[in-house]
């Protein structure tokens, strides 16, 4: 008998679906459109995350050494940093492991610098310092520029630091947007599913008078928003699936993306989480909707 009733209940919802043709599309665009949105700005954070990972796995302190300095006081120099608290590892990079670096770099045009090698070497040797805790960093600069034969050193705070920040900014706009699209949503939902429950006013009435519960009557119209809501998810995943794969093969292809030796998140990697999100979204949009839509009509 149960299997019954969840039958009918089921088989309402998505006859109400295909009764309402007009309705039902103008839901499904509504849906779409926030899901296409909310994912731009999803995939985007998430990019920048990657982005940051990465840059905090290099972890680049770059101490470059005065070109005067001799083997004894490079070794010297190498020594004094191993010693300082918070760093992990030192690695060595020669004047002419430099140069083969920005040759890998200019790719096809390394033919350029091909006047720079030898005795006409400009590039300077340098330690690849890496920490235990990017926390230090700071600490670990300042005491490092005190040292003799430090020509400069550079890091990647600074674009950690702006990565993060454009990463939180991201985050608190898309959940802006999203709020508001999910309101738009409900609202369009709910006046879409009101038609329906509009039109079988009577029929309520009816099954009100002859015992039905709330619940009974309330679930074939939860079932059609779910429905509706799932249909926009899945449509809205392969439309942002197809573009973002479109678009991530042409940066990963670009000289900008070479040249920064940077990666994207392949879609695939975020194909679960995506399709969680959507699906939570899509059906508590549509349940939420329906849910509004017939508080009206079950107060009697």
């Amino acid at each position: 008998m149960k299997y019954n009733i969840l039958g009918y209940l089921i088989g309402e919802g998505f006859s109400n679906v295909f009764k309402n043709k007009k309705s039902t599309g103008a839901s499904l665009m509504i849906m779409c459109a926030t899901m296409i949105i909310f994912g731009i700005f999803l995939m985007l954070g998430e990019n920048i995350n990657h982005f940051v990972k990465e840059i905090e796995s290099a972890q680049g302190i770059q101490v470059f050494i005065k070109n005067e300095a001799t083997q004894e006081e490079i070794e010297e120099l190498e020594d004094k940093i191993r010693s300082i608290d918070g760093v992990s590892t030192t690695q060595f990079v020669s004047k002419e492991d430099a140069l083969n670096q920005m040759k890998e770099k200019f790719g096809d045009k390394q033919d350029l610098l091909e006047g720079y090698e030898g005795e006409n070497n400009i590039f300077t040797a340098s330690y690849v310092v890496t920490l235990t805790d990017l926390n230090q960093s700071k600490a670990v600069q300042d005491q490092i520029q005190t040292f003799d034969n430090v020509k400069k050193i550079t890091s990647k705070d600074e674009t950690v630091t702006t990565l993060i920040n454009l990463a939180n900014g991201i985050k608190i706009v898309t959940g802006v947007i999203l709020v508001l699209l999910i309101v738009i949503s409900i609202f369009i939902i709910a006046n879409t599913i009101k038609l329906t429950v509009h039109a079988r006013r009577k029929e309520i009435s009816i099954m009100k008078y002859v015992g039905a519960t709330n619940g009974f009557i309330r679930w074939p119209f939860i079932v059609e928003g779910m429905i509706i809501g799932v249909i926009a998810s899945a449509i809205s995943i392969v439309i942002v699936g197809v573009a973002y794969s479109f678009v991530a093969e042409q940066l990963v292809n670009s000289q900008f993306m070479q040249v920064i030796n940077m990666s994207l998140i392949s879609f695939g990697e975020m194909f679960n989480s995506i399709i969680f999100v959507y699906m939570l979204l899509g059906i508590g949009i549509g349940a939420l909707g329906s849910v509004i839509s017939m508080r009206k009509y079950l107060k009697v």
